[in-house]
């Protein structure tokens, strides 16, 4: 059973106020000690959107062990089989079963050079060529793109490459409405297991359903060997549990268009999500058109989180500020070396204004190196708020950053869309005693109605003949007044996290400013210069769009 992963991590503590702990420790409960668990890790990243140490990668496979996790199916989105190593080695020494992955796609049309059945091949024989202990291998498909003719071709190709009693696993999502077919092509080429997901969580963004792939399989030489009657009576008892829980809809649709711009399925309704609260909604199918070409100039990295995430930023910048205006820092670290190697070399061009919006060169060593260990900063932190210093707290620090401070204070808020949060409560009933509502005025009257994102002036005459006109643009907002130096913008929407300075403080250049939460990843502001903080936009928790000040560096 798969009983967590980065995102089912990190999201207990960012939005339920829950401890993924606490989670895992019940899961094993109620299960027994036999059941397989498995839980999901990206490489260096571990279960954090950022990059890890190795002291913290280390804590990561410790833990997980020590809450009762079995197996951790661990990738790396750019296929840099030295992202694997470390990680990989310290999920065997602690006892857990190593899965280690090649991550997959379909590339974007008119796109060639990697992501078919080779190159997947390719990086399999560099797994078996290297000293990485592992247990088994799974491709893992996070966009369900991979065609499924690419998919059994692998498969087949694989099966002869690994010793006969070797696990092969196959992974995919049903955004585009291929998953069942990919999975047939995955278990004929040789695949030993697939993932399924049950109703109402199935199919669209998520694994296609078990009674759906059962059925399939009539007829062929293969089983998934269920018992129908207990999968419906499982079913029913998640719908009733998850009954008045809001699921966006495109959380549930096919989308055919993501086979031409892959977006995985756990990032899409992220993204959607937080354009939603910050009404850029209307957005989103010029940046999923947009992320072809991010992809195209990217180096071919495999769209699952966190590199989905950078190539859904940078198209969204593309769209909002002008093709390659601005570069964000996380797609610009990508193409020049600091999460890894691509897997082929990005666009020059791309490299050339990434080095010199970022003030960065090209980085070509283990990007392990450059990173400072973690532990030693996450007991600082815990120390300076009073917290108790122990393993869980130090991790729940290095991988969920503030939130996770957040959270170890009691301060973190509970986002979880529910449809009863939506209805409005009824009016109550006027006295017997008040006096009869005044008639409607006569005359015209004036409405604002908003279709296809675009907003409408109605006016209704008495005599009932409407009139409507696009509504003329509002006013632009006042800016903060003028005070003289360096406008701070946000670089993306996004909401306020944390503000890390106040009036009167002197900063240096490239000193974070403030935290933003974007798109399902963390960032840091940072000054863009020496000065004095001489004034600030904006308070934590606020929403800022693209471009919105934050501070002024005098």
């Amino acid at each position: 059973m798969e009983a967590g992963g980065g995102a089912r991590f990190q999201s207990l503590f960012f939005y339920c106020g829950e401890s993924a702990f606490d989670m895992m420790d019940r899961f094993r409960a109620e299960v027994g000690p036999d059941a397989n668990l498995q839980t999901l890790a990206r490489g260096i990243n571990v279960v954090a959107l950022s990059q890890q140490p190795r002291d913290i990668i280390d804590l990561h496979a410790k833990m997980f062990k020590k809450h009762g996790i079995t197996t951790i199916r661990n990738f790396d989105a750019l296929n840099d089989i030295r992202n694997l190593e470390y990680s990989g080695e310290r999920i065997a020494h602690h006892g857990l079963h190593h899965q280690i992955v090649v991550t997959v796609m379909d590339l974007p049309p008119g796109c060639s050079g990697s992501h078919t059945a080779e190159f997947y091949l390719d990086r399999l024989q560099k797994i078996l060529d290297s000293d990485i202990p592992f247990h088994s291998i799974c491709f893992k498909d996070a966009t369900g793109t991979a065609n499924p003719r690419k998919i059994y071709d692998t498969l087949k190709g694989a099966r002869t490459m690994v010793p006969e009693n070797t696990t092969l696993w196959f992974h995919t999502h049903d955004t585009a409405g291929i998953a069942i077919s990919q999975n047939l092509a995955a278990i004929e080429g040789g695949a030993d297991g697939i993932d399924l997901a049950k109703s109402p969580v199935c199919g669209g963004t998520c694994q296609p359903d078990i009674l759906s792939m059962m059925h399939v399989l009539k007829g062929t030489d293969f089983t998934l060997d269920l018992d129908y009657e207990k999968i419906l009576a499982a079913e029913e008892a998640f719908e009733e549990a998850m009954s008045d829980y809001f699921f966006p809809p495109e959380a549930k649709m096919v989308s055919p268009t993501i086979t031409l711009s892959p977006m995985p399925g756990g990032a899409l309704t992220a993204n959607t999500m937080m354009m939603r609260d910050t009404n850029t909604l209307h957005f989103y199918p010029e940046v999923i058109k947009e992320m072809a070409e991010v992809v195209r100039l990217g180096g071919f990295g495999s769209s699952v989180t966190p590199v989905s995430q950078f190539y859904f930023q940078q198209a969204y910048l593309n769209v909002t500020q002008g093709k390659w205006k601005v570069i964000n820092p996380n797609y610009g670290n990508m193409v020049l070396g600091y999460f890894g190697r691509t897997p082929v070399p990005p666009d020059p061009e791309i490299v050339k204004l990434a080095s010199e919006q970022l003030e960065k060169p090209v980085f070509t060593d283990d990007p392990l190196d450059i990173l400072e260990p973690g532990i030693p900063k996450a007991t600082k932190v815990l120390e300076e708020n009073n917290l108790p210093v122990n393993d869980e707290n130090i991790f729940i620090i290095a991988s969920c950053e503030q939130k996770g401070l957040d959270y170890l204070l009691g301060n973190a808020k509970v986002n979880v869309r529910k449809k009863s949060d939506e209805v409005e409560k009824p009016a109550p009933a006027p006295a017997k005693t008040a006096a009869a509502p005044a008639p409607a005025p006569a005359g015209p009257r004036s409405y604002s109605i908003t279709v296809n994102n675009r907003i409408y002036d109605v006016t209704v005459n008495e005599g009932g003949a409407i009139a409507a006109a696009p509504a003329t643009a509002p006013a632009a907002a006042t800016p903060p007044p003028a005070t003289g130096g360096t406008e701070v913008e946000a670089p993306t929407p996004g909401n306020v996290v944390k503000i890390l300075v106040q009036n009167g403080d002197e900063v240096k250049k490239d000193e974070p400013l403030l935290v933003l939460e974007a798109m399902k990843m963390e960032s840091e502001v940072k000054s863009p210069c020496d000065g004095t903080v001489s004034a600030v936009h904006v308070t934590a928790g606020d929403t800022v769009q693209t471009g919105d000040q934050l501070f002024t560096i005098a």
